[in-house]
């Protein structure tokens, strides 16, 4: 059964890599994908830009497929079902997320980490993503999404909000505890109304003013720069900038057995740490991979129980890769938010 008009859309594809200034992106038509066995096939109705979309896009993340469609904060329609899909039905509203396919079978998706699986593939970087009108996912990892919120909205949950959430969960922040946040752009800004419902202080460190007030207007306790100091140590910290020069920076925050969580898939440099004063005392960093389709699912849950503030931004699709260049930039705040005319 399908719904699907014609057979070609518009889409962006990543033309070569490099700065953004370049213009890495092109905007062109191609075919509308058929869904395979297992697959659906889904009406891109919105579609967040993340930070890993400019990654992709100028190379920090070469490319796994030539001519790659980035996006992986899909919101959209099933418009049509390949053999043997159960659970979805033509008209749902789904979501497509960045962990695309995993194989079900190492050791790690065994023991429930199927986020470390080496065999898994990814939306936007793998296999096409939502900078387009239709995108395919596999129908196991397409989301059922929460009620209350709009397509816009919904999308940046998709990726920021899940990862996030893991973040946080690898923060190991004690209850009521002292967190910090480093960077406060599309993730973050929902990863702090996780932590502040769970009845944690919240203090953030990031550039721009109008980053810093939307970190106070949401409840943080501080907002100041990014190198500056809190004003109390902290009990867990997470690093959503990808910068490595943040991390000595952030470690030196922590209280004695604090936990820094690096919420990235991309960190430049690190310099050299001291052991004394950005280790010792029990101090630990954790990096965070991808997520688990668990991980969604509790943190869609928690979204749909904890009505979240979404900061979107909305770009037609066209504006794709002027979004992108505003996100480096730091142009707004929030999330930036692509939207089919079509939908």
């Amino acid at each position: 059964m399908t719904s699907t008009p014609g057979n070609s859309m518009n889409a962006w594809v990543v033309r070569a890599p490099g700065p953004m200034a370049t213009n890495p992106l092109s905007y062109e038509r191609k075919p509308i994908p058929r869904p395979s066995a297992g697959e659906l096939l889904v009406r891109v109705d919105a579609c967040g830009v993340c930070r890993t979309d400019l990654h992709v896009s100028e190379g920090d993340l070469p490319v796994h497929r030539a001519r790659v469609t980035p996006g992986h904060e899909i919101v959209g329609t099933v418009t049509e079902l390949g053999r043997d899909v159960t659970g979805h039905s033509v008209g749902d509203r789904v979501g497509v997320a960045w962990l695309r396919r995993t194989c079900g079978a190492c050791a790690y998706c065994l023991r429930g980490a199927e986020n470390l699986c080496p065999n898994s593939a990814y939306t936007g970087w793998d296999e096409d993503g939502g900078y387009a009108e239709y995108c395919t996912v596999p129908a196991p990892f397409a989301y059922h999404l929460p009620d209350g919120y709009d397509d816009v909205e919904l999308a940046p949950l998709l990726c920021a909000g899940i990862i996030g959430f893991r973040a946080l969960q690898r923060a190991s922040l004690p209850r009521g505890g002292r967190l910090g946040i480093y960077g406060f752009g599309g993730s973050a800004h929902l990863t702090a109304q996780i932590a502040l419902a769970q009845g944690a202080t919240v203090h953030v460190m990031t550039r721009g003013a109008q980053a810093q007030q939307l970190a106070l207007a949401l409840g943080a306790a501080s907002a100041t720069g990014a190198y500056d100091a809190p004003p109390e140590p902290l009990d867990s910290a997470i690093l959503f900038a990808p910068v490595g020069d943040l991390v000595p920076v952030a470690l030196r925050t922590l209280d004695r057995g604090g936990v820094l969580s690096i919420a990235g898939i991309h960190l430049s440099d690190i310099p050299m740490l001291n052991y004394e004063r950005e280790l010792f005392y029990e101090r630990e960093i954790r990096s965070v991979t991808a997520n688990t389709r668990a991980d969604g699912e509790a943190f869609l849950a928690f979204a749909a129980e904890h009505r979240l503030q979404v900061t979107t931004h909305r770009y037609a699709l066209a504006e794709a890769q002027q979004a992108l260049i505003d996100l480096e930039a730091g142009r707004f705040d929030g999330a930036a938010v692509l939207c089919n005319a079509q939908s």
